[in-house]
């Protein structure tokens, strides 16, 4: 048995660069076009998985609302986990089972200079640190991964998530399939060059599970999570177990990063979007 765990994004799918293609309410056609980029994106990375040999393989649509990719036309070796609410976001129901993890369509953490929509969770946070390290999606994401003991094998978006990355997790895989020269503007390959690299990828890195090694994070665990504004501080300093330690910078400790995680999720989610 070889399960793999896929959690899928949009910001990082080849040809997106613009917040209303990756808008399900305001979108339109563009946010329709991106759907289907998604779903290839995330084919190729299921077809690489069960060229390494991957029995089951859990994809989790992570963008928006959960619901951006098109069931019909998704690989049908994959189980598709879609919709909300999910108490662990991106990586709900990752668990020990799996052995590794694939992070396709990602970004960049908030603040990331020439990186297409960089954000982290929402637009409300500038700054997440996890016990001293200024991390993203990727890094919040890995954390919880590797606190089941899974490594994240493959990392798949624009240059600068992927440089992200490799600073955060060595051996890690990875394909960049665009090069923002802003905000939302970049480089970009072609679709199918795209998924052509990420099918090859994604074969090397399940291939190479073992080889790298899960992201933990010590214990306890110290978390920082700065706010853009004041309106979203005031929100998340209704949570209890959270100290306001300036206008809009919280610290918490939790004695593991499952624990760390529902805090960090918790105020997220009761500070809201932009």
């Amino acid at each position: 048995m070889l399960k793999v765990y896929i959690s899928i994004d949009m910001e990082g799918i080849c040809g997106v660069v613009r917040e209303i293609e990756t808008d399900p309410s305001k979108g339109g056609e563009a946010y329709q076009q991106s759907r289907h980029l998604m779903t290839q994106e995330a084919n190729a990375a299921i077809e690489g998985c069960m060229k390494a040999g991957a029995t089951e393989v859990l994809i989790a649509d992570s963008h928006w609302n959960f619901d951006n990719l098109i069931p019909e036309e998704l690989n049908d070796a994959a189980t598709l986990l879609r919709g909300t609410p999910r108490g662990f976001s991106m990586v709900q129901d990752l668990d020990a089972s799996y052995d590794a993890t694939l992070f396709v369509g990602y970004h960049a953490r908030a603040g990331t200079p020439r990186a297409i929509l960089d954000h982290t969770y929402n637009g409300t946070i500038a700054a997440v640190q996890v016990n001293g390290t200024e991390v993203g999606e990727t890094g919040i994401n890995a954390y919880l991964a590797g606190h089941h003991g899974v490594p994240v094998v493959l990392v798949t978006g624009d240059r600068a998530v992927t440089a992200e990355a490799k600073a955060l997790i060595p051996n890690v895989h990875t394909v960049a399939v665009k090069d923002a020269t802003g905000a939302t503007s970049a480089k970009n390959l072609h679709p199918k060059r795209a998924c052509e690299q990420i099918r090859a990828e994604a074969t090397k890195a399940v291939r190479d599970t073992k080889t790298i090694a899960p992201l933990r994070a010590k214990t306890p665990i110290r978390m920082v999570v700065e706010f853009r504004g004041t309106y979203a501080a005031d929100r998340a300093e209704l949570i209890p177990t959270v100290r306001r330690v300036g206008g809009l910078r919280f610290e918490f400790e939790a004695d593991d990063y499952l624990e760390a995680f529902r805090t960090f999720y918790a105020m997220v989610t009761i500070a809201g979007g932009d």
